[in-house]
């Protein structure tokens, strides 16, 4: 069961990720964004040190090493960055669109854990991967920027697999 664990803390943060796009778009209705995302920091800060505390995980955070301390710094640095931004889209975009763009991490989260943490995914998690990417842009797109991207991609794969082929 422990190794599994992961999976059901994984659809829990889905599911609180996806309430998370519809408070937040309901919330934004008549406030600043950035003075949304400040609102929601400091609440996830008070939670946290709650759990933190409750949970008798608290431990002395200056005993931590150099290194955790500047990827901690560098993911609370991106965390904040994409949580402003996050707010700013849903501002002004439906939630039903910024949402599925949001998720294009997962493809970065892929190519970044490849090129930085020498993770390897399988061909078929790969394609998954891509169909995720596929599915976003498809969920993004109105049908007439699809259809154009679509022609502009297949000139573009067509160009080169003949450039390929005829070296």
């Amino acid at each position: 069961m422990a190794s599994t664990n992961w999976i059901l803390w994984a659809l829990l943060s889905a599911l609180f990720a996806a309430l998370t796009a519809i408070f937040a778009k309901i919330g934004l209705e008549k406030v600043d964004p950035d003075l949304a995302t400040l609102v929601r920091t400091v609440v996830i800060l008070f939670v946290l040190i709650g759990f933190v505390y409750f949970a008798g995980k608290w431990t002395n955070p200056f005993r931590l090493s150099p290194r955790t301390w500047l990827f901690l710094v560098l993911s609370g640095l991106a965390t904040g960055a994409s949580w402003v931004c996050y707010f700013r889209a849903l501002k002004i975009g439906d939630a039903s669109k910024v949402a599925p763009i949001d998720k294009l991490s997962l493809l970065l989260v892929a190519v970044f854990a490849f090129a930085f943490l020498h993770e390897r995914p399988s061909t078929k998690e790969w394609i998954g991967i891509l169909f995720v990417g596929f599915g976003v842009l498809i969920l993004a797109l109105k049908r007439q920027q699809i259809s154009n991207e679509a022609k502009n991609v297949s000139h573009i794969i067509e160009r080169k697999l003949c450039g390929y082929w005829n070296e």
